[in-house]
């Protein structure tokens, strides 16, 4: 009888815990998936966490290598490890090896076969000219914000584009096949669900088959030699805007935003080539830092430690990025400016800078 009675409340309470256990199931909200509309949410949360990251508790001891850098030691009031180490809560920021894995990525982007022609267009291409790719550039800015791309799509694909055209003739009427086809290529190689082949064919009105695209896809694989993993200007800048922020208690989101906006319209010069991505992305940071405050120095021992370039070195760039930052240069090309218009970004396209960036800012960083 008391085995029994036992059995009961064992049974009981068995079923009391397994409605309860439905009941917070019931409550809890239904996970919703990842669609493809709402990527560009993401990446932007991502973004913010990667310019805002958690501040640790506790400050942790951590022995870290020392970084070969072109300041030396006597002038470092700063260290990179100092970065690092505000990431040390946050697993997915690597901060134990993030050096270890920025210097490979520069030994990377110097590599030849990852590094298009910087004159590719005068010595390989024929029918093909700067006009036109920065038109090609342009039109993929607005299909990249039509589907709700990540920007690192962006930037693999028009590195795709540069280092095809690099290797191989095209004419002008299959210029926007390789355009979509290496969007297509970095879409599978960035995004969680990226567009169907059909939705590139739709966006160029059919111009082209789905049989055009995947044989352009194919023959842009090939080329490349499969080797698709390229390190962008979006790669370093991440890693520089962090740096830049160091002399700020809150992130900056307005230096972040205009960070990729300058970014975005180097891509659509052609003279920007011929720079490596590190190289564009500091350059960008230094711009971006003058625009906001066009009476400071921009550039710092900080992020002349982090990029390993001195303020001269950028020179050439920044005037270049400058250029068409005032609508000097590409002056049609308006996808950019466009879409960096939106309050979601702070309206960064809209901002004035200097029409000049004096000569003394290019010399040797101020302490």
């Amino acid at each position: 009888m008391a085995d029994q009675e036992s059995s009961i409340r064992v049974t009981r309470l068995a079923k009391k815990r397994a409605a309860e256990a439905m009941v917070q199931h019931l409550q809890q909200p239904n996970k919703k998936r990842v669609v493809l509309g709402e990527i560009q949410n993401l990446s932007n949360q991502i973004q913010m966490f990667d310019s805002e990251p958690l501040k640790p508790k506790c400050k942790k001891q951590t022995t870290k290598r020392k970084v070969k850098r072109s300041v030396s030691v006597k002038e470092k009031d700063f260290r990179e490890e100092d970065v690092d180490s505000k990431l040390d809560d946050d697993p997915q920021m690597c901060s134990a090896y993030v050096s270890d894995i920025y210097d490979y990525l520069h030994q990377m982007e110097i590599e030849k076969k990852r590094r298009p022609l910087s004159n590719y267009l005068e010595k390989i291409q024929k029918d093909v000219t700067a006009n036109m790719r920065g038109v090609l550039v342009d039109w993929l800015v607005e299909v990249a914000e039509e589907y709700k791309l990540l920007s690192d799509t962006l930037y693999l694909a028009v590195a795709y584009i540069d280092r095809y055209l690099s290797i191989k003739v095209i004419p002008r009427q299959r210029l926007q096949l390789l355009g979509v086809s290496s969007m297509l290529i970095a879409s599978k190689y960035e995004e969680i669900k990226p567009p169907r082949v059909e939705d590139f064919c739709y966006i160029t009105d059919n111009t082209y088959t789905k049989k055009d695209v995947v044989k352009m896809e194919a023959d842009v694989l090939q080329s490349l030699k499969f080797e698709m993993g390229n390190p962008t200007t979006k790669t370093f800048l991440r890693r520089f805007t962090r740096v830049a922020q160091e002399d700020c208690k809150n992130s900056n989101l307005k230096l972040e935003f205009l960070g990729c906006y300058l970014a975005e319209l180097s891509l659509l010069d052609y003279n920007c080539v011929k720079f490596l991505p590190s190289l564009v992305a500091a350059a960008v940071i230094f711009l971006s830092r003058f625009t906001l405050q066009p009476k400071l120095h921009p550039w710092s021992v900080a992020l002349e430690q982090s990029s390993g370039y001195r303020a001269a070195d950028l020179k050439e760039c920044v005037l270049i990025i400058h250029d068409l930052q005032l609508s000097r240069r590409g002056i049609s090309l308006v996808a950019a400016r466009n879409k960096y218009k939106q309050h979601k970004f702070k309206c960064v396209s809209t901002l004035s800078s200097p029409l000049e960036v004096p000569d003394s800012f290019f010399e040797d960083t101020r302490q």
